[in-house]
C-alpha cells in the first residue's frame, strides 16, 4: 500500500497581507472558511494563526483563537494546529501569553524550538520557553508540533527527546528557507531529515519558490508536507493563489502523481498518536 501523506494547511501566518493577496483571511470567519475548505481539498491539519479582524496585523488574542476553533470544529473534523509563536506578544508573562492557545484543547500546537533571525527582528525561542511549552502541552494533552528552522534546532530538539520531554512520536516540522534560518535546498532537506530520530513523523514546508520542490522531496522521502498562505502566495511564478483550497488541491495532486496517499484527519491522528478533538 501507498504511503499516506499528510497535507498541512497553513493558512494565514504573520505576513502575508491582503496588500500582497487579496485572498489572505483576516477575521476568524475567513480563516475558519480557508481552514474548512482546504479540508475538503485533502489538508488533514489545519495551523492556525489569528489577525486583527480590522488591520490584519499579527494577534494573539484567546477570543479569536477560539472562535476559530469553534467555526471549524462546526463545520469538519480536520486537525487543529494552533500556533503558539506569540511573534507579537511583548512585556510581562510572554511564555505564559505564548501558551494560552494550549487551552482551547487543539490536538496540537506548534512549539518553536529555537531561536532565529527573520528579516527584520529577531524570533526568540529560549530554552527556558521550550521547556516551558512541551511541560504545559503534556499537561493538556496537546501533541508539540517541533519546529525547526536550523539544524542546531535539530540537535537540540533531539536532546530533548532523549530527556523524556515529548510524548511518543516527536513530531517535526523541518522549516525551510525561513528568514535566515537554513536555506531551503535539496542537501540541506537531506541534513534536517536525517538528524529526525528513526521511525518519528516529520513534515517540511518551503517559503515562497521554494515550497513546490521542498514538498516534492518531502513526498519522496516519505516525510509529510505543509502549504499554504502562512508560507507562499502564489500558485506558480507570478500568479497568485485564489485561495489555501487551491495549494492543498495542487499538493494532493503531488501526491497521488508520486503515487502516495492523501492523509485523512482520522489517518493523521493514527500517524501522529493524536487523541480525539475536544478531549484533551
Amino acid at each position: 500500500m501507498a504511503e499516506k501523506t499528510i497535507i498541512t494547511a497553513a493558512v494565514v501566518g504573520s505576513s502575508p497581507t491582503k496588500e500582497m493577496n487579496p485572498a489572505v483571511p483576516y477575521t476568524p470567519k475567513e480563516i475558519a472558511e480557508a481552514a474548512i475548505e482546504s479540508c475538503r481539498a485533502g489538508a488533514a491539519i489545519a495551523h492556525i494563526h489569528v489577525r486583527d479582524p480590522e488591520t490584519g496585523k499579527p494577534d494573539s488574542s484567546i477570543e479569536l483563537f477560539q472562535e476559530v476553533v469553534d467555526r471549524i470544529r462546526q463545520a469538519c473534523d480536520i486537525v487543529i494546529n494552533l500556533t503558539t509563536s506569540g511573534y507579537n506578544i511583548t512585556g510581562d508573562d510572554v511564555i505564559e501569553r505564548r501558551l494560552e492557545p494550549v487551552t482551547l484543547g487543539p490536538e496540537i500546537c506548534s512549539l518553536d524550538i529555537g531561536t532565529v533571525n527573520f528579516t527584520n527582528r529577531a524570533f526568540v525561542n529560549s530554552p527556558e520557553w521550550g521547556r516551558a511549552a512541551a511541560a504545559r502541552m503534556r499537561q493538556h494533552g496537546v501533541k508539540p508540533e517541533i519546529e525547526a528552522f536550523d539544524a542546531g534546532h535539530m540537535r537540540q530538539a533531539v536532546n530533548w527527546v532523549a530527556e523524556g520531554l515529548f510524548d511518543d512520536p516527536p513530531y517535526f516540522q523541518l522549516c525551510m528557507g525561513v528568514g535566515w534560518g537554513i536555506p531551503a535546498s535539496p542537501e540541506n532537506l537531506l541534513l534536517m531529515q536525517k538528524l529526525v530520530p528513526p521511525s518519528c513523523p516529520w513534515s517540511v514546508l518551503g517559503v515562497g519558490r521554494h515550497q513546490l520542490p521542498m514538498i516534492t522531496m518531502g513526498v519522496i522521502l516519505d516525510g509529510h508536507i505543509r502549504v499554504g498562505f502562512e508560507d507562499n502566495i502564489y500558485v506558480s511564478k507570478g500568479v497568485l493563489a485564489k485561495s489555501n483550497a487551491q495549494m492543498v488541491e495542487m499538493a494532493a495532486n503531488l501526491v497521488e502523481t508520486l503515487q502516495h496517499q492523501v492523509a485523512t484527519p482520522d489517518d493523521a491522528r493514527q500517524i501522529l498518536g493524536l487523541s480525539s478533538p475536544g478531549t484533551n
